[in-house]
């Protein structure tokens, strides 16, 4: 379900004036049917940046960035 759309779980348009809209975004996983919400991304961002090997693989890129180039 989108926080902000039209139709059926408001997943069709994008969010316009005259869209359905959520009270409280922070518990939706799509802003619109297109978009994730910034919930969402923030999640997706930390297990890009800090999670296992299930979401990042062979590492993070926490520790990508922490590797010495020179070597």
């Amino acid at each position: 379900v989108a926080c902000c759309g039209q139709g059926p779980y408001n997943g069709l348009g994008l969010c316009t004036q005259l869209s359905n809209l959520c009270s409280n975004r922070e518990v939706y996983a799509f802003w619109d049917a297109f978009h994730p919400s910034e919930k969402a991304n923030r999640l997706i961002v930390n297990d890009i940046w800090s999670g296992t090997q299930a979401y990042m693989s062979p590492m993070n890129l926490s520790t990508i960035l922490a590797l010495d180039a020179t070597t």
